[in-house]
């Protein structure tokens, strides 16, 4: 006889046992549908508010802030693309001794290096600039300076190679290695269990915080990079395959040999605190859309 308490639980979306899913299953990949919380919350529209990340026409290329080298990039009708440097360096990635309960899949602990500098958005891709480079507009919260959300991988790959045609640069998505150094603030960081501190309301639109849906970019504090919401707002894709960590270290890593789905990171509006402790980790199919998913580009210098 089979106990049915013994009976395994899956998320319909991810597949992964409901102990093991960062969001306990709550997360779907409807187009439309939201996460099923334990508690209702009132989707309270909110404005759009204008951003310097996409009102900085009259500024120069290029110019140096006390965090690090920022780069403004010209994309169409005054729409601007602000990158942040990240040198070169060592790291230990994973569950380092700061970030509390990791769970299984983020581990081991183990050093990457990470042999050349690099460029990644100070703030996740906004509607503005999804809607001036591909003419839509698939996100359910809207507004210009909230982040692009419902796009799967695949969708930003075809956005990534229509923004390269169009600025001549050649962004693409960060490797994980790349988005774990930049949010733990790279030479500059300080150790914090999320993106910029150790209380997480200070970064973060999360579970407890976010009326029921996305919020502007650039909105809560910025990490010791300068770089907003790298944990929380929406889900954030990596270039990677997604699996299991090596236990050796690793020079430039690329992710999992094999497999198909693709990595994300950051905790999204409707992610539990944990969720968007720096080291947490999962992945999806790239052919997943859903409401608090979306990117942030690289920039190989």
């Amino acid at each position: 006889m089979v106990d049915a308490q013994n009976i395994i639980k899956k998320c319909k979306t991810c597949g992964k046992p409901i102990s093991q899913c960062q969001y306990k299953g709550t997360h779907v990949a409807s187009s439309s549908v939201s996460p099923s919380p334990q508690k209702k919350r009132n989707h309270v529209k909110k404005t759009p508010q204008t951003s310097q990340a996409h009102q900085m026409s009259s500024l120069s290329n290029q110019k140096v802030s006390s965090e690090g080298k920022v780069i403004i990039i010209p994309v169409k009708d005054g729409i601007n693309i602000e990158m942040v440097k990240v040198e070169a360096g060592t790291f230990m990635m994973g569950p380092t001794s700061e970030l509390e309960k990791p769970y299984h899949w983020e581990k081991p602990r183990h050093k990457v290096t990470l042999t050349k500098d690099y460029y990644i958005g100070k703030y996740e891709v906004t509607q503005a600039l999804w809607q001036v480079v591909m003419g839509n507009n698939p996100s359910d919260f809207k507004g210009d300076n909230f982040p692009v959300e419902k796009v799967s991988w695949n969708d930003c790959q075809a956005f990534i190679t229509k923004l390269n045609g169009m600025t001549g640069r050649k962004f693409r998505l960060p490797t994980e290695a790349e988005w774990e150094n930049a949010a733990r603030g790279g030479r500059k960081s300080q150790a914090y269990q999320y993106c910029g501190s150790n209380n997480i309301s200070d970064v973060a639109w999360y579970w407890d915080n976010n009326t029921g849906m996305t919020h502007p970019v650039g909105g809560k504090l910025p990490n010791e990079l300068g770089i907003y919401d790298m944990s929380g707002n929406v889900l954030e894709w990596c270039q990677d395959l997604y699996g299991a960590y090596a236990s050796s270290s690793q020079i430039n890593p690329k992710g999992a040999v094999s497999g198909t789905d693709r990595v994300f990171r950051s905790g999204g509006w409707n992610g539990v605190a944990s969720s968007c402790r720096l080291s947490c980790r999962s992945g999806f199919a790239p052919n997943v859309r859903c409401n608090y998913l979306g990117l942030r580009l690289a920039l190989s210098e």
